[in-house]
């Protein structure tokens, strides 16, 4: 499938039409190179070939042509010298002249040129011109030998084909010859019909050759666009150019699913080695999301798709010329990086947001401080503080004292005064623990921020209460869970909420849905552990990674 070409960028998922694309690159003369080409080459070829065959086939022709005359004129020949009446007035000197009558008897049945019968000396005793009746032959006699003789005769009448057979006396030798000639004039009569059927013949192979060249250079040109070979390799060089030449990945299929095109891109991040071309790309990918993005059975435009280590946005465009489906292209972007620093950046303004969120409510605090030293209750003023400072201290001493990773413990307050922002009240239960466990610190962060903003965004539109409870355990392992008094995930969706690019929230401009429970799926998945969703009423999630996660996981973390 060639249909990479350089144009103006098509929307995602409208058909690329390849008919507007060449009609930039097309000739204008109908009668092209190609065909002109084809047509010169096909007719040289035939021409060379009808010559030689005719060639050919005229020396046969004209071989057995002469065998046939000089057979016949022998087998004319052969009957004369053993008529009986023949050889009995030879044998007795012809004194009634009988032998010039059965020979002009002879050649008004058999139609040869002349039947001439002589003795062994040569002396004629029948010939069509009667004047030479009488006279020796002016060559020797050739049948002395008893055997018959053939071939071309110059002879008083011109040159013919000729045939010699003996006539035998009643003791066996030799006592004269037939002499039968067919002329040269008839045998090129006939030769000239075959000519002129061979003639006819290479001219009808000719005129076929011509319309069977022009309907094949149509073929060609029809297939090739109507682009003339120095267009195609430049085309082809531009293609392999344009290819290998961008960042982004690009793989083009034909309608049977079978790669026709990829770049060295498209390798890089589908992890393809080997030979790729001309194979189904259900072959080539494991069942996934990305597999049937790739097939065309997941549609739309800049659809998100999770691999070991990247994130990718597919699309998928069809490509059509004249109206039919030649196949689809499509491109994928590695947008690893980006969306990290997006989800970085999201993160920051939560904590920007839960920061002004303590800056007013501090605001508040200090006002009633002041509004204490203004009435002069000094000491109602110091209790105040010290309660506010206390309740202050508590949620982080305590989340310090029982959660050992730093960066999660400074995650989960962090959430914790994102969450009370938006009325949801977040609590980390009592019994919960982590004490410096054996599994990879950034994954731990990325799994326990997804599963609480999660939590939080569910509760969005639900009445108060909104709580979220998590609990931490490292007995065996590390164990999480999250849950909610919110709707929850209903039980025939539990399989979906996994599964990248699928999300029931509104998007956030310039951030991904459903992002977040597939990166943990893959992360769970990768490290060997179990990440279990329960239906509602009620969400609730729960996560185990077994304490050797940190060697599995080690290189190989995303950060989205």
């Amino acid at each position: 499938m060639r249909f990479l070409l350089p144009g103006k960028t098509r929307a995602a998922g409208h058909p690329v039409k390849l008919g507007s694309v060449m009609q930039r690159l097309r000739g204008r003369h109908r009668f092209s190179t190609l065909t002109a080409q084809i047509l010169l080459a096909s007719l040289s070829l035939l021409v060379f070939t009808v010559a030689l065959g005719g060639f050919l086939f005229s020396m046969i022709s004209n071989q057995t042509l002469d065998q046939q005359y000089q057979l016949r004129a022998l087998g004319i020949a052969t009957t004369a010298a053993q008529m009986s009446e023949v050889r009995s007035a030879l044998a007795a000197g012809d004194p009634g002249h009988v032998i010039d009558g059965i020979a002009h008897q002879v050649m008004a049945a058999a139609q040869p040129d002349y039947v001439v019968v002589s003795d062994k000396e040569g002396m004629r005793f029948s010939h069509p011109d009667p004047a030479l009746i009488g006279r020796r032959l002016e060559e020797p006699v050739a049948v002395l030998d008893g055997q018959t003789h053939v071939g071309f005769d110059p002879g008083s009448l011109g040159r013919s084909a000729n045939a010699k057979a003996p006539i035998f006396g009643a003791d066996g030798s030799v006592i004269g010859q037939v002499s039968v000639g067919i002329e040269d004039t008839e045998v090129l009569s006939n030769q000239m019909q075959n000519i002129w059927l061979i003639t006819g013949f290479s001219v009808l192979v000719l005129a076929l050759g011509v319309v069977g060249s022009l309907l094949l250079s149509r073929r060609i040109k029809r297939v090739t666009f109507d682009l003339e070979p120095a267009e195609i390799a430049s085309l082809l060089q531009e293609r392999e150019a344009l290819l290998h030449g961008i960042r982004e990945a690009v793989v083009g299929l034909d309608d049977r699913g079978k790669v026709t095109v990829i770049n060295e891109e498209a390798r890089r991040l589908l992890h393809l080695e080997g030979e790729v071309l001309g194979r189904p790309i259900a072959e080539l990918l494991p069942h996934g999301r990305l597999r049937d993005l790739l097939a065309g059975r997941l549609p739309g435009a800049d659809q998100v798709a999770l691999t070991d280590d990247a994130l990718l946005v597919v699309n998928r465009m069809p490509v059509s010329t004249a109206g039919r489906s030649i196949g689809s292209v499509v491109t994928l972007r590695d947008r690893t990086e980006i969306e990290s620093l997006v989800r970085d950046l999201h993160s920051i303004q939560g904590l920007m947001e839960a920061m002004r969120a303590l800056e007013h409510e501090y605001a508040n605090r200090l006002h009633i401080v002041d509004g204490l030293l203004e009435m002069g209750d000094l000491e109602q003023a110091k209790r105040y503080v010290s309660q506010v400072s206390a309740m202050s201290r508590s949620l982080g001493e305590r989340l310090r004292a029982t959660i050992a990773p730093p960066e999660l413990a400074a995650l989960v307050l962090a959430k914790v005064a994102v969450a009370a922002e938006q009325d949801v009240q977040m609590e980390v239960t009592a019994d919960s623990r982590l004490d410096h466990p054996e599994v990879d610190h950034t994954e731990l962060v990325t799994i326990v921020g997804n599963l609480l903003d999660n939590a939080v965004d569910a509760l969005a539109n639900t009445p108060r209460p909104r709580i979220v409870t998590v609990q931490f355990d490292d007995a065996d392992g590390v164990f999480i869970a999250v849950r909610d008094n919110g709707p929850g995930v209903p039980a025939d969706k539990i399989d979906q909420v996994m599964v990248d690019g699928y999300s029931t929230k509104d998007p956030r401009p310039g951030m991904r849905r459903g992002i977040g429970l597939a990166l943990v799926s893959r992360i769970v998945r990768r490290a060997g552990g179990t990440l279990d969703v329960f239906p509602g009423p009620g969400g609730n999630f729960e996560v185990w990674l077994p304490a050797t996660a940190q060697a599995a996981v080690e290189d190989r973390s995303v950060g989205v």
